[in-house]
């Protein structure tokens, strides 16, 4: 990675403006100055015009789970997937991800894993060598989970201090209230028979309620470590006022992927954090009939957009945003740069000013869609 350069004749995005013809300099991986580009001067980089961003910044990629498993039961070397995963990202723009990790033993839908692999994949984020990017851990917590919130509890201490969503997918809450939706995806992915699918959903529901103790000693947990600060808390798939709430009263400071319209606004009144996902933007609704991103946007309560499945879509996703008008293009940037940064306490990122990571991509946005010309790292 080349940490000294400069990067001329492109039109930069600076707060809610983008200022043409700038020259940026960067030195060791910091950017030192943002000004007219001088008549005459000969930059490193000719940026050629191009729109000038920071670095994207997801807070919930699945790259690397799909590409360390592409297929149920296929698991690739965890070292080919981080260099694939590192490589898919980049092009999309991303400088710093949160690869989501579930410590978990069951898949959402109550599928048997097979061996944990969550330690394996956390060590091999957090020990990536020369890495081209910001390669971090989103920590999934399956609340009801009792291993696999002790192979959390090891890997407490190592690494960034954590970044942990916690949730409960059992059929009747979040992301699975309506029971229906889950057997849907019982019958079409593991391919079971409507009487199969609805018997399995029934026993998840028995098994529910027997670890309901477990989940409320988790929670009062994560709340202890997110008041300490030892943890950054964000619960997953708030559907109700009251559940968020609940979340901000365990230190919580994200609402990841409300589920519902009146989970989103309370959370922006209470002034937390709301993410959404930007396929959901792109597909103009949500893939498991939750809250549309959109109708979130119309209504002012979407902060972040996090790609979740589908790196490329974090960038088109804002400037669908923008063409919508739902947001100015500056306030759709926002959404994918410094708003998840200082979401996730990473106050040194996510803009173009002085004395911020040199974390930069130019983009070519003549076209229907935008297109990542090049993404420049300042690494870790």
């Amino acid at each position: 990675m080349v940490a000294t350069y400069t990067l001329g004749h492109v039109r930069a995005l600076a707060g809610d403006r983008i200022l043409e013809d700038r020259l940026i300099s960067v030195v060791d991986g910091r950017i030192e100055e943002v000004r007219s580009h001088p008549a005459g001067f000969r930059a490193d980089i000719d940026g050629r015009g191009m729109l000038c961003l920071p670095g994207l910044v997801d807070l919930h990629s699945d790259a690397l789970a799909r590409e360390y498993r592409p297929r149920p039961g296929a698991f690739l070397p965890i070292d080919l997937a981080m260099q694939a995963a590192e490589g898919n990202l980049l092009a999309a723009g991303v400088t710093t991800a949160f690869h989501a990790v579930s410590f978990q033993l069951k898949s959402a839908v109550g599928i048997p894993i097979g061996s944990p692999r969550a330690p394996d994949v956390h060590d091999a984020v957090n020990n990536y060598r020369d890495p081209r990017m910001d390669h971090r851990v989103l920590h999934r917590l399956d609340v009801r989970c009792r291993g696999g919130v002790e192979m959390f509890r090891e890997r407490l201490g190592t690494g960034h201090i954590p970044l942990v969503s916690y949730e409960d997918h059992t059929p009747g809450q979040g992301q699975y209230r309506d029971r229906t939706v889950m057997e849907r995806w019982l019958r079409e992915a593991q391919h079971m028979d409507a009487r199969s699918a609805a018997d399995h959903v029934d026993r998840l529901i028995s098994e529910r309620d027997e670890e309901l103790p477990f989940r409320v000693e988790t929670l009062a947990w994560l709340g202890e470590l997110a008041a300490a600060k030892s943890i950054r808390l964000m619960g997953h798939d708030p559907v109700t006022p009251k559940e968020v709430d609940e979340l901000i009263e365990r230190n919580a400071s994200i609402a990841e992927f409300p589920t519902t319209l009146e989970a989103a606004r309370h959370a922006s009144m209470r002034g937390i954090s709301t993410v959404a996902g930007a396929p959901n933007v792109l597909l103009g609704r949500s893939h498991s009939g939750n809250v549309s991103a959109l109708e979130l946007a119309r209504a002012g309560v979407l902060d972040i957009l996090a790609s979740d499945y589908l790196p490329s879509s974090l960038l088109s996703a804002a400037f669908e945003l923008a063409r919508l008008g739902h947001a100015t293009l500056p306030a759709a940037i926002a959404m994918v740069t410094v708003n998840p940064a200082v979401a996730a306490g990473l106050h040194d990122r996510g803009v173009l000013e002085a004395g911020y990571r040199a974390d930069v991509v130019l983009v070519a946005d003549a076209h229907a869609r935008p297109r990542v010309i090049q993404t420049l790292s300042a690494a870790a």
